[in-house]
């Protein structure tokens, strides 16, 4: 089963309808304990990165997600706000994030793009992983999004797009995937893309 993490920052029931659609075991959580149950962990956002660790960090959801996922090694997929906070600092709000990643999180520059990005743009993957069997080379996903991600190793890209800057996103690490755009609202490329995820789990 794949655990949904529920908090007040995120977009969890919108990722469970996608799961839904694809036949996919899945439920939402809300309390740290539920989380140990659960096969593989998704952890979607909207918002800010600091209501996101707020959240998190005072339901104890970000303890139990540190040991199930960093130690533990449990498949682990991040969208859009869920990427950013696993890495040390967000620009926005000057917040402190995760920092099971190196790397920080910066705005776009205003001076050359409208920001917030809101739409479809053009994903170029750098190398090969599991979850994007059957997408080929690049694709199309859905942003909404001010900020993107600089790893401090370049190593862990997974996907590269430009808005202004090109720019990180979505990142692979031993057990981690995480991407800035929103899988779950990327038509039926994104649905193939959980859909490989979902499979890394089981289901």
């Amino acid at each position: 089963m794949i655990g949904i993490i529920d908090y007040k920052a995120g977009n969890a029931p919108s990722a469970l309808n996608a799961c839904r659609r694809l036949g996919v075991d899945a439920r939402l959580l809300s309390a740290p304990d539920e989380i140990e149950e659960c096969g593989g962990i998704i952890l979607p956002g909207v918002g800010s990165a600091q209501a996101t660790m707020d959240s998190l960090r005072e339901t104890g959801i970000a303890d139990a997600l540190k040991k199930k996922v960093l130690d533990g090694g449990a498949p682990f997929l991040g969208i859009c706000i869920g990427l950013q906070v696993l890495f040390e600092h967000s620009e926005e709000e000057d917040a402190e994030c995760l920092g099971w990643l190196s790397g920080e999180v910066r705005r776009f520059p205003e001076q050359m793009v409208r920001v917030p990005q809101i739409g479809w743009n053009e994903v170029r993957f750098v190398r090969e992983r599991p979850v994007l069997s059957g997408i080929g080379e690049s694709g199309f996903f859905y942003f909404v999004n001010s900020y993107y991600a600089v790893p401090k190793d370049s190593g862990i890209i997974l996907g590269k797009t430009r808005y202004g800057v090109e720019f990180c996103s979505m990142i692979a690490h031993k057990n981690i995937i995480a991407a800035q755009f929103h899988v779950e609202k990327s038509g039926e490329t994104g649905l193939r893309l959980l859909k490989n995820f979902a499979a890394s789990v089981g289901n």
